[in-house]
């Protein structure tokens, strides 16, 4: 799976505004609703904060990977924000964040769940692909970064 299979354009944001942790995952949710519509954008939010309270999803890096399972959805989706301020997200590493990435997938999907989880982890413990994310101006730009990212893998390894 390629970060492309889970974004849209509709789900990504840059320089995304947030007061505060809970309230970038209320973003973050309506985000993922876009463009799904039968998605519950509450149960959306449930599903981010419930795994949050487990522990933070900050892993470091500037970067946190709200994620979560969520009954009824049929494949995993996901959104992504550059935030405009870095956030204090309680990451393992202690560091603010201004990327986030969240990931639904479907109640039962535990194998898939953690494979993108593996995925999305290797994607942003990549500096450079991180920093240049953060000087992109537009959703677009960010789209096709994200795109074109595990597209440029895919070459290199074969």
């Amino acid at each position: 799976m390629r970060l492309n299979d889970l974004l849209t354009p509709k789900r990504v944001a840059v320089g995304m505004t947030a007061s505060s942790k809970k309230r970038a995952l209320e973003k973050i949710s309506s985000l993922l609703h876009e463009g799904n519509l039968e998605l519950d954008r509450n149960a959306a939010f449930q599903a981010l904060v419930e795994r949050e309270r487990l522990g933070s999803t900050g892993i470091g890096n500037g970067t946190a990977l709200p994620h979560g399972r969520l009954k009824g959805l049929r494949s995993p989706i996901g959104a992504f924000a550059t935030l405009e301020r870095e956030m204090d997200f309680d990451t393992i590493d202690g560091k603010p964040v201004r990327i986030i990435f969240a990931l639904l997938v479907p109640e039962n999907a535990n194998e898939e769940h953690l494979q993108i989880l593996s995925m999305l982890a290797a994607t942003f413990s990549d500096n450079d692909f991180c920093d240049r994310l953060l000087i992109m101006e537009s959703v677009d730009q960010a789209y096709q970064a994200l795109s074109d990212y595990h597209s440029s893998i895919s070459r290199k390894a074969g």
